[in-house]
């Protein structure tokens, strides 16, 4: 019996073995994101809370929230959806309260007109707790020191001239988990598959006499 050459079986038996590693992180994966969209389902009922709150961060998502603006500090915008589903811009102000001047978004609608230029200087705000935009990678959320996403108030009624923003939905949770879990198994069993493969065809290639002129 020949022996399996030593260095390429244990470069792919690793491969493999962190292959297998990567599915079962997901599967775990898929069971905690399971428990939080379980929690946000449940902050739905909840009664309303002051927004930003001392404590504030991801379990609040989702969940009746009512803030007062007293100083409108900037605007920023990003590509959106109203609530019936036109493709328009998301109007987003940066806030400050009154008394701490402590600052916080809130999304007030959106709009058609990509130069709509807004006219709103603040007032009291009713609607639910959601992510503000935050372009980081996956890569650069796990090992960015800045913290959590930053959070934002999604208006229930907008301003004049803005279009209503969506309302709360879990379908915009991504939770992939389980397709990645079975992504990264395919992958480990198809590394192992191919080198047994390729093991028999160079054996047979080994075995084979050379032909005579």
């Amino acid at each position: 019996m020949r022996r399996l050459p030593f260095l390429p079986t244990l470069l792919v038996g690793l491969a493999a073995a962190a292959m297998v590693a990567l599915g079962v992180w997901q599967l775990h994966r898929k069971a905690w994101k399971e428990d939080l969209l379980a929690r946000y389902a449940a902050n739905e009922t909840l009664p309303p809370i002051a927004f930003p709150a001392s404590g504030f961060g991801d379990d609040a998502l989702f969940r009746k929230t009512v803030a007062t603006c007293a100083r409108v500090t900037g605007w920023t915008r990003e590509i959106g959806r109203s609530a019936g589903g036109a493709v328009g811009w998301r109007q987003m102000a940066r806030c400050t309260r009154a008394g701490s001047g402590a600052p916080f978004m809130v999304q007030l609608g959106v709009s058609a007109d990509p130069d709509w230029r807004p006219t709103w200087q603040g007032g009291a705000l009713t609607g639910f707790v959601s992510h503000a935009p935050d372009h980081r990678s996956l890569i650069e959320e796990i090992l960015s020191k800045r913290g959590p996403k930053p959070l934002l108030l999604v208006a229930d009624t907008p301003p004049e001239g803005l279009m209503p923003n969506g309302a709360a939905s879990l379908s915009a949770v991504p939770n992939n988990h389980l397709a990645y879990a079975v992504q990264w198994f395919i992958f480990a069993a198809l590394a192992v598959l191919i080198y047994l493969l390729a093991l028999r065809r160079r054996g047979r290639t080994l075995v084979t006499p050379p032909s005579r002129g």
